[in-house]
């Protein structure tokens, strides 16, 4: 629209400034003398039309708009709320259980019946020491009395020493019986927890008393 009227108004003015020169000519012929001249020139060539508007062009037609086309609503975000962290109780872990106790060790074996024997003396221990032994010299002074004793006794059943542990009072009585002990006693000897000989002990008494 806005350049068909532009392309009419240039043509318009086309018009206008020629009929302007038709008419600075012919006011220069009738000043310079020429008029008759010119009216004439004028007259015979000039050809006076009318300029006619030239019709628009048809307007063109606008294509239709286009149809409405519903916007999306944006896309909704949704963000996801952030991860709860549960704090969960730190639980210490057991002790592992205490080995279960040994089992008691077995029992040692009984030990072998004990062997062990005192000394045993052989025959009869009365006859070891008899009033014919009494010392003459002790008869005659009447010295009597008991003499308790103690016989060390060997492997080999002899007697190896005799202490006298309770005196007569008399020293001839005493020596008179460990003197009888030590030549007559004999014994079995003692055995130790083996069932071997050891040296063993006896203990006794004897009572010297004078005959009637």
């Amino acid at each position: 629209m806005a350049y068909a009227d532009q392309k009419m108004s240039s043509r318009k003015l086309s018009a206008i400034v020629a009929v302007a020169i038709l008419h600075v000519l012919l006011a220069y012929a009738l000043v310079s003398g020429l008029a008759v001249r010119v009216a004439q020139a004028v007259q015979e060539d000039l050809t006076v039309f009318d300029v006619e508007d030239e019709p628009p062009p048809p307007e063109e037609e606008l294509p239709p708009p286009p149809p409405d086309v519903p916007i999306p609503p944006p896309p909704v975000v949704v963000t996801p709320p952030p991860p709860v962290v549960i704090a969960r109780p730190t639980v210490a872990p057991r002790p592992p259980a205490p080995p279960p106790p040994a089992p008691p060790p077995p029992a040692p074996p009984p030990p072998p019946p004990s062997q062990a024997q005192a000394a045993q003396p052989r025959g009869n221990p009365g006859r070891w020491v008899t009033t014919n032994d009494y010392p003459s010299s002790s008869l005659r002074n009447e010295e009597q009395g008991s003499a308790s004793f103690r016989l060390t006794i060997g492997t080999n059943g002899r007697v190896t020493n005799c202490t006298i542990t309770s005196s007569t009072g008399y020293s001839r009585l005493d020596n008179e019986t460990c003197r009888q002990l030590t030549r007559r006693a004999r014994f079995r000897a003692a055995l130790d927890d083996a069932g071997n000989p050891t040296t063993g002990t006896y203990s006794s008494t004897i009572r010297w008393e004078i005959p009637n």
